[in-house]
C-alpha cells in the first residue's frame, strides 16, 4: 500500500490511522503488513463504503484538508469501489520484537 509523501510523517507519528482507496477489489488483507519506508503499515480493518460516506471528518482523519483533496489523490485508475482501511504503523524492528525475533515472510507491497 503506497502513501503520498505528505502523509507519511503523520502515519509514522500515529496521527493518520486510516485511508480511503478506490479499487475494483481490495488490494490488502486484514492482519497483513506492508512496507512503508523503514517500517510497516499493518491493516487492522477494511470495509467497503459508499462515495457519499466520505465526510469532511473522515477526510481530515485520513490526513487530507477536505473531501475534494482526498478524492483528487484517491480517484485514479479504473476502480469504482470505495474502501475504508484502518491501520497502524510499526517502526523498523517492531515486528521482529513482537514476533520474538522469528522471521516472517512479507506479502508483496
Amino acid at each position: 500500500m503506497l502513501f503520498t509523501k505528505r502523509l507519511r510523517e503523520g502515519i509514522r507519528r500515529g496521527r493518520i490511522r486510516c485511508t480511503i482507496r478506490i479499487w475494483q477489489t481490495p488490494r490488502v488483507k486484514v492482519g497483513n503488513r506492508y512496507r512503508m519506508e523503514e517500517g510497516h503499515v499493518v491493516v487492522d480493518a477494511i470495509a467497503q463504503i459508499r462515495l457519499k460516506d466520505i465526510t469532511h471528518d473522515l477526510a481530515r482523519e485520513s490526513g487530507f484538508d477536505d473531501v475534494e483533496d482526498l478524492l483528487a489523490t484517491a480517484k485514479h485508475g479504473a476502480g469504482t469501489k470505495v474502501f475504508l482501511i484502518r491501520f497502524h504503523y510499526l517502526p523498523a524492528g517492531a515486528w521482529e520484537r513482537a514476533t520474538g525475533g522469528k522471521t516472517c515472510k512479507l506479502p508483496p507491497s
